[in-house]
């Protein structure tokens, strides 16, 4: 009962984290309430008995990604974000999306298939040798991809916020 309260209240502080990081219209405080939905995802973690994951959590995503967003928002010198009216592709689009998504969530918590409610997780790790393993035997092509990209998109920045004299 404890672990259910606990998840609930967890998880609204993640939705509420993730609304206000919407609803900002400074980009630094966007960023903090992004820091505050990656806290958020690592409880829900450690509630799932992954301590590593959670760990993992907190010091790649909410430590060292949100210092390269703060690090790029300063660096573009980004102010107050100028809010529109909104898409119409965005309403053709997301509103259907938006009640197919509630839709499937009503239909797994409303129906009595057995089949459904079954997960086991974290059955395969069990040390952090079995995760670095396939990361770096199997996953190293990824790996590496993704840390290029993430210096290419470090490199754009500047270059987007180099001022021209």
């Amino acid at each position: 009962m404890l672990h259910q309260a606990l998840f609930f209240l967890i998880a609204a502080m993640c939705v509420a984290g993730a609304i206000n990081l919407l609803l900002q219209r400074h980009p630094i405080h966007s960023a903090l309430s992004l820091i505050v939905v990656m806290g958020s995802l690592a409880l829900l973690y450690l509630l799932l008995g992954a301590e590593f994951v959670a760990m993992i959590q907190l010091i790649v995503y909410a430590g060292a990604i949100m210092v390269l967003f703060v690090f790029v928002i300063m660096l573009l010198n980004a102010g107050e974000e100028e809010h529109t009216r909104g898409s119409r592709m965005a309403l053709w689009f997301g509103a259907p999306a938006v009640a197919a998504i509630v839709g499937m969530v009503v239909y797994v918590l409303t129906s009595n298939s057995t089949t459904l409610r079954e997960v086991h997780l974290g059955a395969w790790a069990s040390t952090t040798h079995d995760v670095a393993m396939p990361l770096f035997r199997e996953y190293l092509l990824p790996f590496e991809v993704t840390s290029i990209l993430i210096l290419i998109a470090i490199l754009g920045a500047v270059v987007l916020a180099r001022r021209e004299h």
